[in-house]
């Protein structure tokens, strides 16, 4: 007769459900190896140290084509092309720029086209964060031409996607996981931002929302380190003074202002969801086009150029026009004719497919927004304490926040570069609504939108491991089925054909004292070379793998993928490794879809009906009781 433990019952264990679980799981949970962390978070000061000296490298790049293009003359000194004396030949320079361009993506690299977030986005998602080497001096070189020839970008997509490809490079080049070039790509694309801006913080939150859709010690430390080493390469390579710095300082709103700024929030979240289907709908026009996809960034710079002859403060990059739209140094006239003529302008040429970035465009737009939406304000309610400064500063963080979904990185991007303190309360609020509108009318934002019509989703929400929170000892029961290692192969045999039920592919050995030996397949059993007389203790040649009662679900799950095993023993590691359970996939899913339906199930924690019910009751009995009384 079979010799057998029956823990209390015998259980149909599921079927194996090893590559369902796998494909849920894309990065398995590993330990926490300090050592490694060590090694990631130097390889990312590295990155970040490197794309420092490309980031000043690259302004210095894009000053001297700016020189050349507008000035004939051939100097790294700061310029913009806003007192350019082309005249009409000024329509031709963003044009010629866009050739150019175009020529570099069509025998460079195709990737170098766009605003550099989207793809690295896209490279994460589904390449393993592989990015071409080529990226890393084709993409800063593309945008500098772009730029320096009048393209209406911010220097800091170009050098965020250049960071991001200098990371990944590394990490192709190293014996490292995907989640670990993951971490460098996001390390080297912040640094940039970090560099560029001198927004540690900004940067580390743009890392946690738009790149690395985790937070965890394991790419936090990394980021953030890269974030601190940019920063510092900011200081020491262009000073430490904020990018866009206000001349005077922002007071505390009061309450009636922080309404005002909050209702501004919604209009501008209102705004960026039409500046995201415009810039789009733009795009899809360049797709209609018969010309080859080569020629669209020079179509796109040929009315960047006719718009610049009239305007020529939209050309080039504008973080002067940033500072003074904060500063409130511009007319209204100047001001909304900047906001719409530098809008046309960005969203033709991002649109044409060019090279080039969208905060600058977006903080501009915003800011100018902003200054429009407050003169307003204060003409018609001048008791308001609206002030033109703050609400420039707030439309052009809620214009960034709708259109990126950005939320927590457009409020800290505006404290750290403008060191105003006092604007956090409306920021939150103006934000948030931004943010609110944005998320209930845009499905996509204007970083996901293109991604999103190749089939790449992406992750819009971040919520802890339901599995990672519970625990062996929550889920299993004293039962299911151990056999003994003295059984043999055929008493086995004779055994399962008296229990049609039990459809397990993998049987727990254990010795008769309960002391666990190891894992045997059905296959083992019933193999063909199998004497029915063999002891299945002697079988066993799988090594050892169980769990203990005090590790997570998510433990457990991995566990049963990496050895391809549908069960797992708990034991005891106080008592000789005994089984003290067996656990099953069918418990995790059980579990896992228990404590999903907490979060959809709605009730409430507190009954007033019953609770109003208690009351009566209670009043009836003193009622009764004064009665007894009287009586």
């Amino acid at each position: 007769m079979i010799k057998r433990k029956i823990l209390n019952k015998g259980i149909p264990v599921s079927i194996s459900l090893t590559p369902a679980i796998e494909a849920a799981i894309d990065q398995p949970l590993v330990a926490q190896d300090k050592k490694r962390l060590i090694t990631i978070s130097a390889l990312a000061v590295l990155v970040a140290i490197c794309i420092s000296f490309i980031a000043k490298l690259l302004i210095h790049l894009i000053d001297l084509i700016t020189n050349i293009s507008f000035y004939g003359s051939f100097s790294t000194a700061h310029s913009t092309p806003v007192n350019n004396t082309l005249g009409l030949f000024v329509i031709a320079i963003p044009a010629i720029g866009g050739v150019i361009v175009g020529l570099m993506a069509l025998y460079g690299s195709k990737a170098i086209r766009g605003h550099g977030i989207p793809e690295a986005m896209e490279q994460i998602l589904t390449n393993q964060s592989k990015i071409k080497p080529t990226i890393t001096y084709l993409k800063p070189l593309s945008s500098a031409v772009s730029i320096g020839t009048g393209g209406p970008f911010g220097a800091e997509g170009p050098i965020i996607a250049t960071g991001g490809a200098l990371g990944s490079t590394l990490g192709q080049l190293l014996k490292i996981t995907h989640n670990e070039r993951k971490i460098l790509l996001a390390a080297g694309a912040t640094a940039g931002m970090s560099a560029i801006f001198g927004s540690p913080i900004a940067a580390i939150f743009l890392a946690v929302e738009l790149l690395l859709f985790e937070f965890s010690p394991r790419s936090i430390i990394p980021v953030a380190l890269a974030c601190i080493t940019g920063a510092a390469g900011h200081h020491l390579l262009f000073g430490s003074e904020p990018v866009f710095a206000i001349k005077h300082v922002i007071a505390t709103p009061s309450n009636t202002a922080l309404a005002a700024y909050s209702g501004m929030g919604i209009v501008i979240g209102v705004l960026s969801v039409l500046v995201t289907r415009i810039v789009y709908y733009i795009e899809d026009g360049f797709e209609q086009l018969p010309v080859h996809w080569m020629w669209w960034p020079a179509i796109g710079g040929l009315a960047v150029g006719i718009i610049g002859y009239f305007s020529p403060e939209t050309l080039g990059v504008g973080y002067e026009n940033i500072t003074n739209i904060l500063s409130g140094e511009f007319t209204i006239p100047f001001v909304l004719s900047l906001c719409l003529l530098k809008f046309l302008s960005w969203a033709i040429a991002l649109g044409s497919g060019t090279s080039g970035g969208t905060l600058a465009p977006l903080l501009t737009i915003g800011g100018a927004t902003g200054v429009l939406l407050g003169s307003g304000i204060i003409h018609f309610f001048p008791q308001s304490g609206v002030t033109i400064s703050l609400a420039a500063l707030v439309g052009m963080s809620a214009m960034f926040a709708g259109a990126s979904r950005a939320l927590l990185t457009s409020i800290i991007f505006a404290l750290e570069t403008t060191a105003q303190s006092n604007a956090l309360l409306p920021l939150l609020a103006a934000c948030a609504a931004s943010y609110f509108v944005s998320f209930f009318i845009m499905e996509n934002t204007i970083m996901t939108e293109k991604i999103a019509r190749r089939g790449v989703k992406t992750p819009h929400s971040y919520e802890p491991d339901i599995l990672e929170k519970i625990s062996v000892e929550q889920v299993i029961k004293e039962n299911g089925i151990v056999l003994s290692g003295d059984n043999t192969v055929k008493e086995i045999k004779e055994w399962l054909s008296k229990e049609p039920d039990y459809n397990s592919n993998y049987f727990i050995i254990s010795s008769n004292e309960g002391e666990y030996k190891g894992i045997l397949s059905s296959s083992t059993i019933f193999s063909h070379l199998q004497s029915d007389d063999s002891r299945v203790g002697d079988l066993v040649k799988r090594k050892n793998i169980s769990v203990g009662i005090g590790s997570s679900l998510r433990t457990a799950v991995e566990i049963m993928a990496k050895e391809n095993t549908d069960v797992l023993p708990v034991v005891s590691k106080e008592n000789n490794n005994s089984i003290i359970g067996i656990l099953s996939y069918r418990e995790i899913i059980a579990s896992y879809k228990k404590n999903m339906d907490e979060h959809v199930k709605k009730h409430p924690g507190i009954s007033l009906k019953r609770r109003g019910l208690k009351i009566l009751l209670r009043g009836q009995k003193l009622m009764t009781s004064r009665k007894v009384k009287d009586k």
